[in-house]
């Protein structure tokens, strides 16, 4: 009998454990005895900070990140494929969303381990659940194109669904937040409604939706802060 590739959540930033994750999914974590991690470090420190006295050389870690030879990656999954459980852990957030854990579901899908997600914070749904916009129709687009124009053209298509009620959510990352946010006041209809999702779940959190009008009259300093951007009307 197969084992199951679990997929477990990690804290969004420097927040309270017991706050966002539930006591079942921590006790999951540090029980395991094999994880596909992000980051190494990040995640010993976290189990850690979960719960001190927890084993840590005990723990087999499979490093995923953009540095994996993707050609490793069935191996992986080998002690699930010996009856066994393997946890994969993002490195902030729920796995398998904007990140390389979606490779790893994939895998487990084709080869008939079962895939079983655990509950934990998500950036992006709670930047879309607090901003007031339309939850029944909504697109999660990433990170914008790079090159200046491309990204232009990116926003006003953006633009043209959110005026028809289908909520358009996006990312930058933080150290270029504010070139981005410069762009989307500049280029996007000032009666359009922007919401700014930062630090969501942080003693810094910072969840306020305005005009794009509204928005240019007082912006606030989003630079290095993980923030979510939130087109709707």
């Amino acid at each position: 009998m197969k084992g199951k590739l679990i997929m477990l959540p990690m804290t969004l930033g420097d927040s309270s454990i017991d706050a966002v994750i539930p006591k079942e999914v921590q006790e999951k974590l540090v029980a395991l005895k094999f994880l596909i991690v992000e980051n190494i470090k990040t995640t010993r420190r976290y189990l850690k900070k979960i719960d001190r006295t927890v084993d840590i050389d005990s723990i087999t870690f499979f490093e995923l990140n953009k540095h994996t030879d993707p050609r490793d990656l069935p191996s992986y999954l080998d002690p699930a494929k010996d009856g066994l459980e393997i946890g994969m852990i993002s490195e902030a957030g729920c796995p398998g969303i904007a990140d390389p854990g979606s490779e790893m579901a994939r895998l487990a899908h084709k080869n008939d381990i079962q895939v079983v997600p655990f509950v934990g914070p998500s950036s992006i749904l709670m930047a879309l659940i607090s901003s007031g916009f339309n939850g029944q129709q909504f697109t999660f687009n990433g990170y914008l194109p790079f090159d200046k124009g491309e990204k232009l053209k990116k926003l006003k298509e953006l633009e043209r669904f959110a005026k028809h009620n289908h909520t358009q959510i996006f990312m930058e990352t933080p150290f270029r937040n504010m070139n981005l946010l410069s762009d989307v006041l500049a280029h996007c209809n000032g009666e359009l409604k922007l919401c700014i999702a930062t630090d969501i779940s942080l003693e810094t959190e910072f969840i306020v939706t305005k005009s794009i009008a509204e928005w240019k009259k007082n912006i606030p300093n989003l630079k290095k802060r993980p923030t979510m951007f939130v087109l709707g009307v």
